[in-house]
């Protein structure tokens, strides 16, 4: 078996397809604390609706260089249908769409190797080529931290945090909400920036106005000694 550090070369990315159905299905099983619904299954390697990119690595030496290591699983959602169209321009929100990102991952054995890198990236290269496209979006739950890094490390924005988004064994956890604009679209500000940049904007007329305040009072101790 090649050494995985020197396995970079013979890593590629291709469209997942029908003879993945087994191993994309165990994959998810192994990796995601949600069960998915065998229709999802299908639609992904049958393209309905469906989106996708599997990672294979043509150097190992037990005959399955061709089975999937790594996927990503996306679809086009009009961006007035999405969670994110108040971040958008209302006056042409609606002529626009977005790529939703609705499963990621990597076996144990693979990761730290660029590989959900380059999965994403896939994602935001097909987005881009979409003239309506405007942005990827997905969620990720509150405790996986590795994911939250590595969606900041691609640029990704975290826009919000959705108290009980999930429901997994009756426990509900938050869910964060990031967003990766594509073609030089910007968000605007974010309420906990928009938050922040009035409380700026108040203590900097508050230091304006003491200042003023303190010039004249020195102005009037002035007139009075003299």
């Amino acid at each position: 078996m090649v050494p995985l550090t020197s396995c970079h070369s013979t890593l590629s990315y291709r469209p997942i397809r029908p003879s993945d159905l087994e191993i994309l299905e165990r994959i998810h099983g192994d990796l995601f604390p949600i069960r998915y619904e065998s229709e999802f299954f299908q639609d992904v390697v049958h393209g309905r609706g469906i989106v996708s990119w599997a990672a294979v690595d043509h150097s190992r030496d037990d005959g399955k260089g061709d089975e999937l290591i790594g996927f990503v699983t996306a679809r086009i959602v009009l961006a007035t249908e999405s969670e994110i169209v108040d971040l958008l321009n209302y006056d042409s929100a609606s002529e626009w769409s977005l790529v939703y990102i609705l499963t990621l991952g990597v076996v144990d054995r693979y990761r730290n190797l660029g590989i959900a890198s380059s999965l994403i990236l896939e994602v935001i290269k097909y987005a881009s080529s979409i003239p309506t496209c405007r942005a990827v979006y997905l969620h990720v739950i509150s405790y996986n931290l590795p994911a939250i890094h590595l969606y900041k490390k691609m640029s990704f924005k975290c826009i919000r945090r959705l108290l009980g988004f999930y429901l997994i064994d009756g426990q509900h956890y938050d869910s964060y909400l990031f967003v990766h604009f594509v073609k030089g679209c910007q968000p605007p500000c974010s309420p906990v920036e928009l938050v922040t940049a009035i409380m700026k904007y108040v203590w900097s007329g508050f230091q304006s106005i003491t200042a003023r305040l303190w010039s004249n009072e020195r102005k009037v101790r002035w007139m009075v000694q003299m």
